[in-house]
């Protein structure tokens, strides 16, 4: 590695460049395996194989941990998680393929979703003077990623806790669409490229292109307003697989946090797709492989063909949280002067079929137990047990605990203002289908586990109509279910694939929603104090920025007036909450405001 590597990342980040690292490695002879024609007559055939590695969605897991629940993380499929299973892989395929064939990426979503990310973002940020440096940022260096692409979450923080990681990590975080807003130019490196010399025959040049997520424009609008913008990622794609093809590529891979389905959860709030890796493989020609993140799927391989050229794209999704790992295998033929692509063949490998590397778990202990004790602290004592397990389809205490946070931090932010004398309401989501306070000790862990997300809260004002137009939208997550049908509750909510994340319950509102009824005509027997819901009345609505910036493109909440906001999470807000109270008890915030009928008839 270059010494002057650091020096030249730093200064690329600024300006805009792309990273290129030539005269890096060598391939041992075998790489350069020759075979002879029929008859012996024409020249040997020069070959090539190369082998990229790619992970995504990491979101902070470097150990086989969950800090929720205080133990090593076990799920029914038997999956195991950590960059420290993925860094035994890594070294296996190393060994096997010898290290100077390989590359290793990732695509984006690294440094939020765990209290580990957390606790270095906010209880000891890395932003502080001379503090610490990232975990990931130490996991990733000492595994050896040669290239990062930006995902949405990287924002979180906001761009200065971004760029501080940057400035940890000894690879290139790329984002080929992430431009600053006034020059429209890259705001971090939009590709990478690496030389590989093979001997006996001429180097391999590969290019690795990263394209971020559109909808960091909304989800983390009030980081970037003003000082980024994110265009869509089929068009900068075009516009730089011809340039990296022109610098002599001979192997181009995209890496984009950016999922294979074509959809995007933002409606039309943006002219941007925000899962169009696919789109990418099929419209821009030049494209060998594309390393797919951000949808947390499982896709081993997936042949797209390019609608100009007629030529494969390979395209690949390891699981989240490092649970899989992509294995591009490249087959490259030198011919007519040039090094071809033959072949590119994917697969996923399960992190669960080997053994921590004990390099880097001896490398991050500190960090680890550091945060396991922060998690742990007793912070109140529950009266009863509360659980999320039916909070799916029953108006469950453990979410009013949410919306009771919501309005009153809502409340007291908005004293002495013109907006104090209105109701406030509050939304919140069933993230979790496991997630439990314990009667007895309360800790920061319980209730980390109750709001996973990095959410923070914001004050809309709606009107009593458009809350209505809300709430039918939320109800679309419930399957069609006739009077007489039998009632499976695992087969009753996620209706067109919506994740539990984008159903809402509202507070401090009753109403049932008749899941007999088409979509659109679900709310009913809707009062606010007793009486039919006024549709003029106005409410403030206590929103996460999620939802706020259009996120699940729920109704009118994107476009209403904002009257207040913050950048404490809201996870925080509970645990403070919770704190001051000492005791946590149902009966001073739960109610049930909702249920599920069937033609009036309650389901449950």
């Amino acid at each position: 590695m270059p010494l002057n590597r650091r020096k030249f990342l730093k200064k690329s980040a600024v300006t805009g460049a792309g990273v290129a690292l030539t005269g890096a490695v060598a391939a041992p002879p075998a790489q350069a395996a020759t075979s002879a024609a029929a008859g012996g007559k024409k020249k040997p055939v020069k070959r090539y194989s190369l082998t990229v590695m790619g992970t995504t969605d990491l979101h902070g897991h470097v150990f086989n941990w969950d800090y929720f629940k205080d133990a090593e993380y076990k799920d029914t499929a038997g999956n195991a998680q950590g960059l420290a299973r993925i860094s035994t892989l890594v070294n296996e395929i190393r060994k096997e393929k010898g290290r100077c064939n390989t590359l290793l990426l990732d695509a984006g979503d690294t440094i939020q979703g765990t209290p580990l990310t957390y606790y270095y973002a906010k209880v000891d940020p890395i932003t502080a003077k001379g503090g610490p440096v990232h975990p990931m940022a130490q996991a990733m260096n000492a595994i050896g990623y040669d290239a990062v692409a930006l995902g949405n979450h990287e924002f979180n923080y906001g761009i200065e806790t971004l760029r501080k990681f940057e400035s940890q990590c000894r690879f290139p975080l790329l984002g080929a669409n992430a431009l600053d807003a006034k020059t429209l130019k890259p705001a971090f490196p939009p590709y990478f490229m690496k030389t590989f010399h093979v001997p006996g025959a001429p180097s391999v040049k590969v290019a690795v292109l990263g394209l971020t997520n559109p909808g960091i424009a909304i989800w983390d609008k009030a980081y970037v307003q003003g000082k980024l913008t994110f265009p869509g990622l089929e068009e900068q794609a075009a516009k730089w697989v011809p340039k990296l093809r022109s610098m002599g590529a001979d192997v181009v891979v995209v890496s984009a946090h950016s999922g294979s389905s074509g959809t995007s959860s933002y409606g039309d709030q943006l002219p941007y797709v925000e899962n169009s890796a696919a789109l990418v493989a099929q419209q821009v020609p030049g494209i060998d492989a594309i390393l797919v993140g951000h949808a947390h799927v499982e896709i081993p391989e997936l042949k797209v063909t390019n609608a100009k050229t007629g030529r494969t794209v390979v395209l690949s999704e390891p699981l989240a949280y490092a649970e899989r790992l992509s294995v591009f295998d490249f087959e490259l033929v030198f011919e007519k002067g040039k090094w071809q692509v033959e072949s590119v063949a994917a697969a996923v490998r399960n992190s669960n079929s080997v053994a921590d590397d004990p390099k880097i778990t001896r490398l991050l202990k500190d960090e680890h137990d550091l945060v396991v004790a922060y998690v742990n602290q007793v912070v109140g004592t529950a009266t009863d047990t509360l659980t999320t397990v039916e909070a799916r389809y029953k108006d469950a205490p453990i979410i009013d605990l949410i919306t009771k946070v919501q309005e009153d931090v809502v409340k007291a932010a908005l004293v002495g203002t013109e907006y104090a004398s209105l109701p406030v309401i509050a939304q919140a989501s069933p993230f979790s289908r496991t997630s439990e306070i314990p009667a007895g000790k309360v800790t920061i862990r319980d209730l980390s586990s109750l709001y996973v997300y990095d959410n923070t809260l914001v004050a809309k004002v709606l009107t009593g109509a458009q809350v209505r137009a809300y709430l039918e939208y939320s109800a679309n997550y419930f399957v069609r279910t006739s009077a007489g049908a039998v009632i499976d509750t695992e087969k009753l909510t996620n209706a067109n694939n919506r994740p539990d994340y984008n159903y809402d319950y509202v507070s401090g509102l009753r109403y049932d929603i008749d899941i007999a009824q088409a979509e659109g005509s679900r709310i009913k027997n809707l009062t606010y104090n007793g009486a039919a819901l006024d549709d003029a009345q106005q409410f403030v609505f206590a929103v996460n920025n999620y939802r706020a910036n259009g996120g699940g493109a729920f109704p009118h909440v994107a476009s209403a007036k904002e009257v207040w906001s913050e950048s404490t999470e809201i996870r925080t807000r509970i645990a403070e909450w919770v704190t001051a109270k000492g005791v946590l008890d149902p009966k001073e915030f739960a109610s049930v405001d909702w249920k599920l009928t069937r033609d009036g008839t309650p389901v449950f």
